[in-house]
């Protein structure tokens, strides 16, 4: 169809140079010209003559090419709608098929159809349950139902998890398959369009990227403390140390929260570094240092699990997950 197309062109091309190769005579000037008032229905009427005039030539150019009028305007229409303008990637609209949906506030993709536009040499594994993603940079895996993907040893936090769609997609949200790309993700508000910067093409491994002695202690104490909870208790709680590294009344590295005094003993008896983080307990670290947090305990710095303690008394309950209550 697209040749057609090409073809109904090109006899339109050569039909108007026909037209113009014949000379039109010119009529006097004195019979051209006209009162002011009478100008603008003129012009009026001239455009409406060349309208007419292109839609005739038009329909003699697909009469001529043998072409049904409704296959080109289908086909046309089509050609059009094989992009989304509300999505750019470096500055052009992405094609469709991406399974863009929004969910909750959050713009979901298809992982396997995002993943080879932005990468076309991604190749894509699935086993029923989980997608993997490899390429020369970059070897992702989202298991269906999980909170989370890791890619090249990150682990990236979704909240409303891995989805199995009706038509048959594992959709995650646009910015996590972004940032495993390396990837940016901006909003322009005054269009209405997502636009998708590529950057290196695959997310800095997480050997370079976590802090290990920072990821030491964390998973420690996120064990220690919650290791029989849900992850995203886990995370919660690693949340409360990363938050007081950031808040300037603490200080300013995760050891040195967990060895401030009266607050984790277990640091000071070390019993903490004795500790084995098992593999939730670790993940649950990565997921909050690389800036997961849970929205429902989002801000706090403190948390217990009994009954009157000094942060119940004196601080501001904003959750219960699980056995902790968590306050700010």
């Amino acid at each position: 169809m697209t040749r057609k197309l090409f073809s109904v062109v090109l006899c339109a091309f050569a039909l108007l140079l026909l037209m113009g190769a014949a000379a039109v005579p010119k009529e006097p000037a004195a019979t051209i010209l006209a009162e002011e008032e009478s100008s603008v229905s003129n012009e009026t009427a001239l455009e409406t003559d060349a309208q007419t005039l292109d839609t005739e030539f038009a329909r003699s150019v697909i009469a001529a090419s043998g072409l049904d009028p409704l296959e080109v305007a289908e086909d046309a229409e089509s050609m059009e709608a094989t992009v989304d303008n509300s999505l750019l990637i470096d500055g052009q609209p992405a094609p469709l098929g991406l399974g863009k949906r929004l969910q909750n506030d959050t713009t979901y993709v298809s992982l396997s159809a995002m993943a080879q536009v932005l990468d076309p040499t991604a190749q894509i594994g699935w086993d029923g349950e989980t997608m993997t993603v490899t390429t020369q940079g970059l070897s992702l895996t989202a298991h269906v139902g999980a909170i989370f993907l890791s890619a090249n040893g990150r682990y990236l936090y979704i909240p409303e998890g891995v989805q199995f769609t009706e038509d048959f997609q594992v959709s995650v949200p646009l910015r996590t398959v972004a940032k495993a790309f390396d990837a940016a993700v901006g909003y322009d508000g005054v269009n209405g369009t997502i636009t998708i910067t590529r950057g290196t093409g695959a997310i800095l491994p997480g050997d370079s990227f976590y802090d290990q002695n920072d990821l030491f202690w964390l998973s420690r104490v996120i064990q220690r403390e919650s290791g029989n909870q849900s992850l995203e208790g886990q995370m919660s709680v690693g949340s409360v140390v990363l938050n007081r590294v950031a808040d300037p009344i603490f200080p300013d590295t995760v050891e040195g929260v967990l060895a401030q005094k009266n607050q984790f003993t277990t640091y000071a008896s070390g019993v903490l570094a004795a500790t084995e983080p098992t593999q939730s307990s670790t993940i649950a670290a990565k997921l909050v240092m690389d800036g997961g947090e849970v929205e429902e305990t989002r801000g706090a710095l403190f948390f217990d699990s009994s009954v009157n303690s000094w942060a119940s008394r004196n601080k501001e309950h904003i959750a219960t997950l699980g056995n902790h209550k968590f306050y700010r």
